[in-house]
């Protein structure tokens, strides 16, 4: 009995001092709790709002780790790449989604609130960037000082500069023994006009210069220009989807403050919501039960449907009026694909998972469309390929869904000339992604294809192999600057449907991986495009028509059927395969028949009889073959026509 009392006093002593232990830590690792509370009212003089912009893989996100460690966001060593929460991040080693968090640091005796946003790098995602910088003041410029100066790096600093924005260039990943800073300096000064003194020298893994990366900020990067003395206004500049509270919006403060209970309206659709929390983002949410002007905060307003949550749309409160905040222009998809299901019995669970992803990816297109050889879909349209194959793993990860992906098109623009057609479409212009809708050459006038105006920077040894494989791509070359004595920039104008596969790949092998390329949008322009189709016996199959350029027609012709000689397997019959442009054949190959020794039985005798056996043999295949339907497996279409 007494051991008894003695372990459970023992166990008492041992609880009260976890519990005295928890509280001591509490307050060990929340020195900020004073300025949560007193939010709303920090001074717009000691607020920040910057974003980290770079070329993929220089080190954003690690330099977001060693911020948050520093200002006591998160723990030290609480893992890396915190704020890369999807498992497609993780795994890839980019950024995929721009995630914001507010931070609170110490300079000269004062507390200020950072507003810091991590961007990705990757030019597919490059409108997460441009809606980011909305919500800015600065921008913090990261550079690895390994390779250098990138084709993003180039874009990231046109979009800071458009908007005006402070730039805090930045050195990453100096400890490296390959590292060259003053070379890297160098190229700054050329390409921006950056003073190499202004730069500086950090290694995000280590930590090393990181806090002078934080003072700079806050010496360099100006206060929000905000009014909090008018009514509430503000800019939605993100948002995303939660199955529980519906909508939850991302929006910057503009002027005026905003408390929970409150009623807001939209600015574009005119509905109102009413603010059932607010939080900030620390990276985990902290309730608030207000913000103000210059600061960022999420709001859950009971809004059910994504598609009300408008990107650019301005938030005012309810019965005032107001002037919009400023808009975003839509980016439009420049790659679109077929997405089916494996098996048509799932064909309801993958339109469930592909509804619920788009509400967090609004950027996507979505429009049924069907085929013979693969059943119900939907035609998808994305930014880009690294975009698209985002999507499809996050399809797979976070839905379970089997989906088959046709390969990648482009939405080419045709003008019409026959008055019916015209009539008929209201239109003279019709934009076509799927081969199988392209109309008959006879109705139309002119053809137009997408272009886009590609950066290139190279080590100038590979020069020569690049600009041969730009020609190969019926690229146009518009300027051609030497950085330095060892790397080149080259702008041209390419046509998107000659990059969107494997372009950047054979950019990569051509160069043992030391070039980048980065693209933008640059409208349409005047071609000459073909319909190639694929006959099986004289049949089409249009399962398999594609759009090309007159000068590739017989290149991917000749592709394609040798491909589907090798995957259509024999049959009784012989099978003709043929790539063609209207009447003419480009391409041919051929698949035998199953053929049967019919001689085999004959032991001896006349010759005549051996040549009857076969002469009948050849004309019962003759006869078969003028009713036979070539049966092309499922398998076949799914190896011809998926990625």
């Amino acid at each position: 009995m007494l051991k008894t009392l003695k372990i459970i006093q023992f166990r008492r002593y041992q609880i009260r001092f976890q519990i005295s232990a928890c509280r001591l830590y509490s307050s060990q690792t929340n020195p900020n709790e004073d300025a949560i509370n007193n939010f709303a009212n920090l001074p717009v003089e000691r607020i920040r709002n910057f974003s980290i912009i770079a070329h993929v893989d220089h080190g954003k996100s690690t330099l977001a780790d060693r911020l948050l460690e520093l200002t006591g966001a998160i723990k030290a060593n609480s893992g890396s790449q915190v704020l890369d929460s999807l498992q497609v991040e993780r795994e890839r080693g980019i950024t995929v989604k721009a995630q914001t968090v507010s931070i609170f640091h110490n300079y000269k005796n004062e507390r200020y609130l950072l507003n810091l946003i991590d961007t990705p790098g990757h030019v597919d995602f490059s409108n997460e960037v441009s809606r980011s910088l909305a919500a800015c003041d600065g921008v913090i410029l990261l550079v690895d000082a390994c390779h250098g100066v990138q084709a993003q790096t180039v874009a990231n600093y046109q979009l800071a500069k458009n908007r005006k924005l402070a730039v805090v260039p930045v050195l990453n990943k100096i400890d490296i023994k390959h590292a060259d800073p003053e070379k890297v300096c160098k190229d700054l000064k050329n390409l921006f006009g950056i003073d190499p003194q202004r730069v500086l020298k950090v290694s995000a893994k280590l930590g090393t210069g990181v806090p002078q990366v934080l003072d700079t900020i806050i010496e360099t990067i100006p206060p929000p220009k905000v009014d909090r003395n008018s009514t509430f206004r503000a800019l939605l500049f993100d948002s995303w989807f939660d199955r529980y509270r519906g909508a939850l919006n991302l929006i910057y403060i503009l002027n005026g403050k905003l408390e929970v209970g409150q009623d807001i309206q939209s600015y574009t659709t005119k509905k109102v919501y009413p603010v059932k929390s607010i939080s900030i983002l620390r990276p985990a949410e902290t309730e608030v039960t207000s913000i103000a002007a210059g600061q960022v905060g999420l709001i859950a307003v009971n809004m059910r449907n994504s598609k009300e949550s408008i990107i650019g749309d301005t938030l005012h409160l309810k019965n005032e009026t107001c002037t919009p905040a400023g808009s975003f222009k839509p980016q439009q998809p420049m790659v679109f694909a077929g997405v089916f299901p494996a098996d048509q019995s799932k064909h309801v669970a993958l339109r469930s998972a592909i509804d619920k992803l788009i509400l967090n990816d609004s950027v996507v297109t979505l429009k049924v469309d069907s085929s013979p050889a693969l059943g119900q879909g939907w035609r998808l349209g994305f930014l880009g390929l690294l975009h698209m194959e985002v999507f499809c793993q996050r399809l797979e990860q976070e839905f379970g869904a089997e989906p088959i992906i046709t390969a990648p098109s482009v939405t080419y623009r045709i003008v019409l000339k026959n008055p019916k057609m015209i009539k008929q479409m209201g239109t003279d212009t019709m934009e076509i992604s799927n081969a199988a809708l392209f109309p008959e050459p006879i109705n139309i006038k002119e053809y137009y294809e997408p272009l886009v105006k590609g950066t290139i920077i190279t080590p100038t040894e590979f020069v020569g192999q690049i600009i041969s494989l730009c020609v190969e791509r019926r690229c146009i070359q518009e300027s051609s600057v030497n950085i330095d004595n060892d790397r080149m920039l080259m702008n041209y104008i390419m046509p998107l449907s000659e990059i969107i596969l494997d372009f950047n790949d054979r950019l990569k092998s051509l160069s043992s991986g030391y070039a980048s390329f980065n693209y933008e949008d640059h409208g349409y322009h005047l071609t000459n495009l073909v319909r190639l189709d694929i006959h099986l016996n004289g049949k089409p199959v249009e399962e398999l028509c594609r759009i090309v350029h007159v000068s590739k027609a017989k290149d991917i012709g000749r592709e394609m059927t040798t491909k589907l000689k090798e995957t259509i397997p024999k049959q009784m019959v012989q099978i003709a395969i043929q790539a063609c442009v209207g009447s003419k054949v480009l391409a041919r190959e051929t698949i035998k028949a199953y053929r049967k020794d019919v001689t085999a039985k004959l032991y001896g005798g006349d010759v005549t009889r051996r040549m009857k056996l076969l002469r009948q043999q050849s004309e019962g295949k003759k006869k078969m073959r003028s009713i036979a339907n070539i049966q092309v497996p499922h398998e076949t279409f799914i190896n011809v026509l998926k990625r």
